[in-house]
């Protein structure tokens, strides 16, 4: 659900309201406060994205996001909440938690902990991907077998291209390989962080965008029905007026 809709207004509101949120660093006194933001109607909509409602209280992204600017970093509520494992628990951790605070360990774990592609996504662009550890986990992850562990790897290169802003182009061109390794990969939450990964390094400047091109280009013309999907879907768009316009003002 939009941040900004009616719902999430709503909700933000209670939010100001409540004289328990300021201040509070105790993970359960957190959950009971979600527990009470949540509706069935935000759960019931969770679903139709793919979002597991098992574990969730049914809370839009906009309403904790306005509840973590209310609680401010805290490294070690993040780690209780991430514990808790109730979905939004686990996404106001990912907004809470300070990234020079983060261990390589810690990154790990939660990577094992991720079981569907919100949560994945929230945390690497949120948090993981302006940790000192991130390049490394890129890497790393990219092997893993489980489903959402290896997309974290793409979402991760995801988020480097829009903030690293240090980084020169070599980390990318690498990145550009272990994409082309993994297109194979016929698992839907995969095949869609490849996709976004590759066309994101593509967007981050003429020099990548060549390299991501032909990455592209050869993919496309995979015997695999997934790598060149991701090939033919990235090629449309990196070589489309807008990406190309964008590019070239940049430039």
């Amino acid at each position: 659900m939009p941040s900004g809709s009616p719902s999430s207004r709503r909700n933000s509101q209670r939010i100001e309201s409540s004289p328990d949120t300021a201040g509070v660093d105790d993970a359960a006194a957190v959950v009971a406060t979600l527990q009470r933001l949540g509706t069935q109607k935000t759960r019931d909509g969770m679903a139709r994205y793919a979002i597991p409602s098992e574990k969730a209280f049914g809370i839009p992204v906009g309403t904790l996001k306005t509840l973590a600017r209310k609680l401010g970093r805290n490294h070690n509520l993040a780690l209780e909440l991430w514990e808790t494992g109730w979905y939004e628990a686990r996404m106001l951790a990912s907004f809470l938690d300070d990234p020079v605070a983060v261990t390589s360990a810690q990154m790990d774990r939660w990577c094992r902990d991720l079981d569907n592609w919100a949560i994945c996504d929230t945390v690497c662009f949120s948090l993981f991907d302006r940790t000192p550890h991130a390049w490394t986990k890129v890497e790393l992850w990219s092997t893993r077998r489980a489903e959402f562990s290896r997309r974290a790897a793409f979402a991760l290169l995801w988020g480097l291209t829009v903030h690293d802003k240090q980084a020169d182009d070599g980390p990318f061109l690498r990145g550009l390989d272990l994409i082309e390794r993994a297109a194979e990969d016929e698992r839907h939450f995969v095949q869609k962080g490849v996709n976004m990964a590759l066309r994101a390094v593509g967007k981050r400047n003429p020099e990548l965008h060549a390299a991501a091109v032909e990455t592209a280009r050869r993919l496309s013309d995979s015997p695999h029905d997934g790598a060149r999907w991701i090939g033919t879907d990235a090629f449309r768009e990196l070589n489309s007026s807008a990406v190309r316009k964008r590019l070239a003002h940049r430039g």
